[in-house]
C-alpha cells in the first residue's frame, strides 16, 4: 500500500469523525432550505475510465442537473440559499471523504469529469485517467472562480469545452507526469488557503 493511500485512509477517517457534527448541521440546513435529499450523487469517470458515484451535499434544487451540468455564477437560480454558502467554502465537497475512504478518489488528483466531457478527450488527454481523481488539484486552484467566469460568457458550455477543459487537461497532464506525495501536501495547503483566506 502506497504512502498516498495510507494518508488518504487515515485522513478521510479522521475527517469524517471530526466533521460529523458539521455533517449533521449542514444536513438540517439543506432539509429546511428546500425539498429533496441531503446528498447528491453523480456518475463521474475515475481511474482507468471506471465509473463511480461522486457524493456531494445537495446545493441545487432537485432535478437541476437536467437543465445543464455546469453551474454558472453566484446567481444561478438553481442554487439554493444554503447551497451558495456551502459552495463558497467548498463544504458541499465534504461527503467525498467517503469516496476517498472507498478508494474511488484521493485527496489530490485531477477532478473527475462526467462521461459527456471525458468522451471529448483526445488520446493524449486520456492519460489523465491513469491516476486516481481527487478533491483538489492544480487546476482547481487556478480555476477557483470558474463559475463566475462561465457567468460572463454567452455560451458557458461551449466556452468550457473550448477553453477551460483544454487548459485543465494540460495542467492535469503535468501533474500526472510529475506528482509526488509532497506536491500533494502543497496542493492541499494552497487549496485551504485559497478557500478560506482568498478575500484577505
Amino acid at each position: 500500500m502506497s504512502i498516498k493511500r495510507v494518508f488518504d485512509i487515515v485522513m478521510s477517517l479522521t475527517g469524517i469523525l471530526i466533521f460529523l457534527p458539521i455533517f449533521i448541521i449542514i444536513s438540517v440546513l439543506i432539509v429546511l432550505d428546500s425539498r429533496g435529499g441531503v446528498f447528491y450523487g453523480q456518475h463521474r469517470v475515475g481511474k482507468n475510465k471506471r465509473s463511480f458515484i461522486l457524493y456531494k451535499f445537495r446545493t441545487m434544487l432537485t432535478g437541476s442537473d437536467k437543465q445543464g451540468l455546469l453551474t454558472v455564477g453566484d446567481n444561478d437560480k438553481r442554487v439554493t440559499r444554503s447551497g451558495r454558502w456551502l459552495r463558497k467554502y467548498k463544504l458541499d465537497e465534504l461527503p467525498q471523504l467517503f469516496n476517498i475512504l472507498k478508494g474511488d478518489m484521493s485527496f489530490v488528483g485531477p477532478r473527475p469529469e462526467v462521461s459527456k466531457y471525458v468522451d471529448l478527450y483526445n488520446e493524449r488527454q486520456k492519460k489523465i485517467l491513469s491516476v486516481k481523481p481527487g478533491i483538489t488539484d492544480w487546476a482547481s486552484i487556478k480555476y477557483m472562480d470558474e463559475n463566475e467566469m462561465l457567468a460572463n460568457v454567452p455560451d458557458p458550455e461551449d466556452y468550457y469545452i473550448r477553453y477551460i477543459m483544454p487548459s485543465k487537461a494540460e495542467i492535469n497532464l503535468k501533474y500526472v507526469a510529475e506528482h509526488n506525495f509532497w506536491t500533494d501536501i502543497k496542493i492541499i495547503f494552497l487549496t485551504i488557503r485559497n478557500v478560506f483566506f482568498k478575500d484577505r
